[in-house]
C-alpha cells in the first residue's frame, strides 16, 4: 500500500496572512493512495483552493472530503460569529462527496448552507476506501453530537486523525451547543482502546509537537487522569 498523507497547518502552510486561521491553528489533512492517485481532504476550511493546489502539485486527484465535525473552523460556514470559506466553496467548483457522521449531517447543512443531498452520511465503523487505503470512521461524540475521527492504515504505524475529540493535551470543549462531557469521556476511552498504538494527529496545534503516539498521549494528557466518567464530568464538564 502506498499511503499519501500530509498534515497542513492553517496560517503557516496555507491561508497565510489570514488572522483567524493563524489564531485558530487548525490542521487540515490530505490522505490518499499513491498508486491510484485518489485523495481526500480532511476539514478544508479557510482556503480550500490552496489545499487542492497542494494535491494537484503532488499529482493527486480529489475524490472526496472528510469532515470531523460541523464547526466553521473545520468546514467553513456561519456560526458563533464566524463566516469562513470551506466545503460549500469547494463543492461549488469541485463536486465530490462530503463524508460526515450521520448524526452530524443536520448541523453541517445548517452551518455551511449545503443541502442534505450534498452529504454522504456514515455510521460508526464505516470504512471509506480511497484507492486501496481503507479509512475507518469512528463516531466520537462529546465535542459535537456527530464528531468523528479517522483511523488510517499505515504499514509503518496507523494514523489517527482525531479532529477536536482528542488533542495531544486536552480534548475538545463540551460547553458548546451539542457538547456532552459524559459522551466525551466514553469517546476518549474508545480511542484509548485502539490497537497498535496509532499516532494521534489532532485538529489543532495546541502543543509544540504536531503529533504523538497514542500511548504517550494517554500517559501525559490530563483528560486520561480521571478515574471514571463522574470525575471527568466534574473536571471537564464546563
Amino acid at each position: 500500500m502506498g499511503l499519501y498523507f500530509r498534515q497542513l497547518l492553517s496560517g503557516q502552510d496555507y491561508a497565510v496572512g489570514d488572522p483567524i486561521a493563524t489564531q485558530m491553528v487548525n490542521f487540515s489533512y490530505l490522505l490518499g493512495d499513491t498508486e491510484t492517485r485518489e485523495a481526500v481532504v480532511v476539514d478544508p476550511a479557510y482556503s480550500p483552493e490552496e489545499l487542492l493546489t497542494a494535491l494537484d502539485e503532488d499529482g493527486m486527484r480529489l475524490t472526496g472530503v472528510l469532515a470531523t465535525h460541523h464547526h466553521p473552523d473545520h468546514v467553513g460556514g456561519q456560526m458563533m460569529g464566524f463566516d469562513l470559506v470551506g466545503v460549500a466553496d469547494l463543492l461549488a467548483k469541485h463536486p465530490v462527496p462530503i463524508h460526515v457522521q450521520r448524526s452530524e449531517a443536520e448541523y453541517v447543512t445548517k452551518v455551511t448552507g449545503l443541502s442534505a443531498t450534498d452529504l454522504t452520511p456514515h455510521d460508526h465503523d464505516d470504512v471509506l476506501e480511497v484507492g486501496d487505503v481503507a479509512i475507518r470512521m469512528l463516531h466520537t461524540p462529546g465535542h459535537t453530537p456527530g464528531s468523528q475521527c479517522f483511523l488510517v492504515p499505515d504499514p509503518d504505524g496507523d494514523k489517527l486523525v482525531a479532529g477536536d475529540t482528542l488533542f495531544l493535551q486536552g480534548c475538545g470543549r463540551t460547553d458548546f451547543p451539542g457538547g456532552d462531557a459524559g459522551q466525551m469521556y466514553h469517546s476518549l476511552q474508545q480511542l484509548a482502546s485502539l490497537k497498535g498504538n496509532p499516532t494521534v494527529y489532532p485538529g489543532h496545534r495546541y502543543t509544540d509537537a504536531a503529533s504523538a503516539a497514542l500511548d504517550d498521549v494517554q500517559r501525559t494528557n490530563m483528560v486520561y487522569k480521571a478515574r471514571d466518567a463522574a470525575q471527568f464530568v466534574d473536571v471537564f464538564g464546563g
